[in-house]
């Protein structure tokens, strides 16, 4: 049951022109003041043909100066008056058009009530248009709309959900535009304790007031459920659907896209091209598209919906094509990424951004610091999103001046404040530094507590140099902040093992255990011939799987006679030296490798993307194919690239 409580007074009071000067505290005189008997009919007919004319030619301030002398204003001469404030963005002229209405008695009128609330919610004063709503006695829904519509729009969910609940209780009906309105404010209340559930419980109010049949109340609550990732219900909803457009089709597939699910992604994108005559896919479908090949490193596939792109006329969008840089660089071909970006006859930050972004993960971090500066100099100020970049670049390039640099120029030249984002970015650049002191000192300094992210730096930091001291401090607080976390488990496990500590070992599986909680399988995939193939750890679902284990063996003893020596520390367990070697020789991405070794041809690249961090025998393993086969082997892991070439790694065993 939702507790009823909102902000604002609920109570019907008729005042005075008086009691609303007294109370709404304008700094401004009332307008004007007029005797209703001076004028006749037919002058105020002229009189309000000649504001309205004038508010069509844009000159709001003649049209005010009549408005004086008019004490009888038509419903069509407000709602143009209102609008021309709006349209002018002029919040001054809007008070004194609205202390008219409160003057002649028609700001009772819900219409104009309603375009009130709109004009003060365009013109950013929420507060203004939450008083309309409140002194409004007639509710209707249409008014009802407007605030959540008003209070959606900055983000005030959480109060959008309380006056729901007191439409509901007084009984007003809820129509399509006050669900998608609804919907949007469970996902933007903050304070909100359970959102999801609410939004569960609006959807039984769509279904028991039969709106399951409006296309735009469904397509909004599939996006809900999209951005709690909650798939299989967005799936649902999208599949209940009795009519689909564009909207809804591009909704799920960016669901599939940002949850964690691109096959799927692609899967409905093709059904949508060949079965969905009535749905063209547009800009924002394409989006999610590329967004799903970047997720795979599916590169053949990439080129296909570019060329795709280009036919259909949607290569001038903007967010099109700072994601076509994005694939492009998360496929490992950054100079196709650049090229677009050469190419781009207008550019905005979030292009700039991609880019930074794409030299980053591939290790270059001078080549992002400059681009980073090229972009200011072009006169793009940097967005918070464009340090998290440029930071992440110096992470992984070991850049820690000039890392440090960038860091203190967010305040001091460009007037950002640093997010929690941000100090992680900083953990992580002096931690895989092996700066732990300076990386402590970041944590401790921070005004307000320490979120996940920063933590979770702290930690992988610990994991790269075993500093099991700090490795456990950071663990504690994770386990506080992210309980159901598998992977930060799974961490702090590592670390004992390489320290040989297996009680501690052994503890933090059962705690693991006594949570319910797994640990997510290495997971690895390779696209030949634009269709890609999953691999996971000791997978026995391939059917070359003999084949690319017998490949492996005999890769293994030609690297042993090298000098190679497994590295089974990446073992969770105490078993035989043996056993660990059979554990990690079928680590998924040595699986992918094998894989793209024999169904490729012969000199061709082998890009293989991971969702885990690349572990240290998979990449000694992978340095010597790339050496032996001859072959250039990019693999993409959580973090970075790593290009395998000639028996060396581009990010110098640095990761």
């Amino acid at each position: 049951m939702w507790v009823l409580q909102t902000p604002f007074s609920v109570k019907q009071v008729h005042f005075s022109s008086h009691h609303y000067y007294s109370t709404h505290r304008y700094s401004r005189p009332p307008l004007c003041f007029f005797s209703p008997s001076t004028t006749t009919t037919e002058e105020n007919k002229n009189n309000n043909q000649l504001i309205q004319s004038l508010c069509k030619q844009g000159s709001l301030k003649q049209a005010l100066q009549v408005l004086c002398k008019e004490p009888n204003p038509t419903q069509q001469t407000y709602e143009l008056l209102i609008y021309s404030c709006a349209h002018q963005n002029s919040l001054s002229d809007g008070l004194d058009v609205h202390r008219h209405l409160v003057d002649s008695g028609s700001d009772q009128d819900p219409f104009l009530a309603t375009k009130l609330i709109n004009m003060y919610s365009e013109l950013g004063s929420i507060d203004h248009a939450c008083q309309v709503f409140d002194e409004t006695q007639d509710r209707t829904i249409y008014v009802w709309n407007a605030v959540f519509r008003a209070l959606a729009m900055v983000g005030r969910g959480e109060q959008v959900l309380d006056l729901y609940a007191q439409m509901n209780w007084r009984g007003i009906p809820s129509d399509r535009f006050t669900y998608t309105y609804v919907l949007k404010a469970c996902v933007n209340s903050a304070s909100t304790v359970f959102p999801l559930q609410k939004g569960k419980e609006i959807h039984a109010h769509i279904l028991r007031h039969g709106y399951e049949g409006r296309i735009h109340v469904m397509t909004t609550l599939l996006d809900m459920y999209a951005r709690f990732g909650c798939v299989s219900n967005a799936n649902a909803v999208f599949s209940a659907m009795p009519v689909k457009n564009s909207v809804s089709w591009s909704a799920m597939i960016a669901c599939y896209a940002k949850n964690g699910v691109p096959m799927k992604a692609l899967e409905l994108f093709q059904l949508m091209v060949l079965e969905a005559h009535d749905s063209v896919p547009n800009s924002i479908t394409m989006v999610s598209v590329l967004q799903a090949c970047a997720a795979l490193s599916a590169l053949d596939l990439g080129r296909l919906i570019h060329g795709y792109i280009l036919r259909r006329g949607l290569d001038s969008t903007l967010p099109v094509l700072s994601a076509l840089i994005t694939m492009y660089g998360r496929c490992g071909k950054l100079v196709l990424g650049q090229r677009v970006f050469d190419q781009m006859k207008k550019r905005d930050v979030v292009s700039w951004n991609s880019l930074i972004s794409n030299y980053g993960m591939h290790g270059f971090g001078k080549r992002a610091i400059q681009i980073f500066e090229k972009m200011t100099y072009q006169g793009f100020s940097p967005t918070p999103i464009s340090f998290v970049s440029v930071l992440g670049a110096c992470s992984h390039a070991g850049l820690v001046k000039e890392g440090k640099t960038l860091f203190e120029s967010m305040v001091s030249k460009y007037g950002i404040h640093p997010s929690m984002e941000h100090y992680a970015c900083m953990v992580d650049l002096l931690g895989r530094a092996n700066r732990m002191d300076e990386a402590i000192r970041i944590i401790e300094d921070l005004r307000s507590e320490p979120g996940p992210k920063v933590w979770g730096s702290l930690l992988g930091s610990c994991r790269i140099h075993c500093n099991v001291k700090l490795a456990e401090r950071a663990s504690k607080a994770l386990f506080e902040l992210e309980p159901w976390n598998a992977g930060n488990y799974v961490l702090l496990a590592d670390i004992y093992t390489e320290a040989k500590m297996w009680n501690e070992v052994k503890r933090v599986k059962k705690l693991l255990e006594a949570r319910g909680l797994q640990k997510i399988p290495g997971c690895s995939w390779i696209e030949v011939k634009r269709t890609i193939y999953s691999f996971v750890s000791v997978d026995g679902i391939n059917p070359q799987n003999e084949e690319l284990h017998a490949l492996l063996l005999k890769l293994s003893s030609e690297m042993k006679e090298q000098g190679y020596v497994p590295q089974t520390k990446v073992v969770l367990y105490d078993l035989e030296e043996e056993e660990k070697e059979r554990i990690v020789l079928g680590h998924s991405e040595k699986l992918a490798v094998a894989f793209g070794l024999i169904n490729t041809a012969k000199g061709e690249t082998i890009r293989i993307t991971k969702n885990l961090r690349l572990c240290e025998d998979c990449h000694s393993v992978t340095k010597f194919i790339s050496k032996f086969a001859d072959r250039e082997i990019l693999v993409r892991d959580v973090n970075r690239f790593h290009h395998f070439k000639d028996g060396v790694c581009s990010c110098g065993d640095y990761w």
